[in-house]
């Protein structure tokens, strides 16, 4: 019920930012939705939704009285992959794209199969809505049973394909990243919880890579790479801290500003020889030392 609704919410949110600020009458509205959902669609559960996108999303649709029309003021704001609300209206937007898509191009569009989690995602967003604790049953990868814990969702974020959530563990005392793929089971409880005051769960990770809380002090980590890699660090950043610094002899020098971990250990010893780590001297000689292992495997 929640996911449909979800849907719906979004399927509004997605129709007033194709039709930009002149927006759209109520009987035009209607029209859509009743061509879309083949149901009708009465004034009251408009206002309904409305109220619920602003709730959930934070997007108010507001009414010019001189037109009557309908309208969500700065519409490209929404559209924009950086706004704060786009991870999510894209996550159920391209699910229900690919859904369809599947169906009607049969042999036309491949999918990967990505543990993400996703049924459990609408039921967290609820309750970090509602502001209350959940109750999960959590398999972790290194344990060899489940474990029941009581989490207070701070926040959600995708990662390498994956979606994990943020929380205060009561059990451990201290917020802690769980995997969505490895939820066995969830359920909401009705004790509210209050966020701490400021939380941004960017500013959380400003000096992460991946998924792992920091750790230590951040570093800068200086790498260089052939003009040809560059250009595809300079679309795709390691790190939203990644800075050029200087090009020579066919080579650019790139710095990021992370505290390192193991998921930056193994991104980095995925590019093989592509990149050379020239800072810290540490984390160069794990570099090495990795890629030495590696190589003896095979010899």
């Amino acid at each position: 019920m929640v996911t449909e609704l979800l849907q719906k919410y979004i399927w509004l949110v997605q129709t007033f930012v194709r039709v930009g600020k002149n927006g759209l009458t109520l009987n035009e509205i209607t029209d859509r939705w009743e061509s879309r959902f083949d149901l009708p669609y009465s004034r009251r559960t408009f206002n309904n939704h409305r109220a619920a996108v602003e709730e959930v999303f934070g997007i108010k649709i507001e009414c010019n009285r001189s037109t009557n029309s309908y309208f969500i003021d700065y519409s490209e704001d929404v559209s924009d992959e950086n706004a704060e609300s786009a991870w999510l209206i894209n996550t159920f937007t391209v699910n229900n794209i690919l859904s369809l898509g599947k169906q009607r191009l049969s042999g036309r569009v491949s999918v990967e199969d990505i543990p993400s989690g996703h049924l459990y995602l609408t039921g967290i967003m609820e309750a970090m809505t509602e502001g209350v604790e959940i109750e999960i049953v959590y398999q972790k990868y290194t344990a060899a049973n489940a474990e029941t814990l009581t989490l207070r969702p701070y926040a959600v974020k995708e990662f390498a394909k994956r979606w994990y959530l943020i929380a205060y563990c009561v059990e451990r005392e201290g917020i802690r990243v769980y995997g969505l793929d490895r939820v066995k089971e969830l359920h909401t409880t009705t004790r509210s919880f209050k966020m701490p005051k400021g939380f941004d769960v960017d500013e959380l990770f400003a000096t992460s890579f991946g998924i792992y809380l920091p750790e230590g002090k951040a570093r800068i980590v200086k790498f260089k790479v052939s003009e040809a890699e560059a250009r595809f660090l300079r679309d795709l950043p390691l790190h939203k801290s990644q800075e050029e610094l200087e090009t020579h002899n066919g080579y650019v020098t790139f710095s990021i500003f992370v505290c390192p971990d193991k998921n930056l250990l193994m991104e980095l010893c995925k590019y093989g020889s592509r990149i050379e780590i020239l800072s810290p001297t540490d984390l160069r000689e794990q570099i090495a030392s990795e890629l030495r292992a590696a190589a003896n495997i095979y010899n």
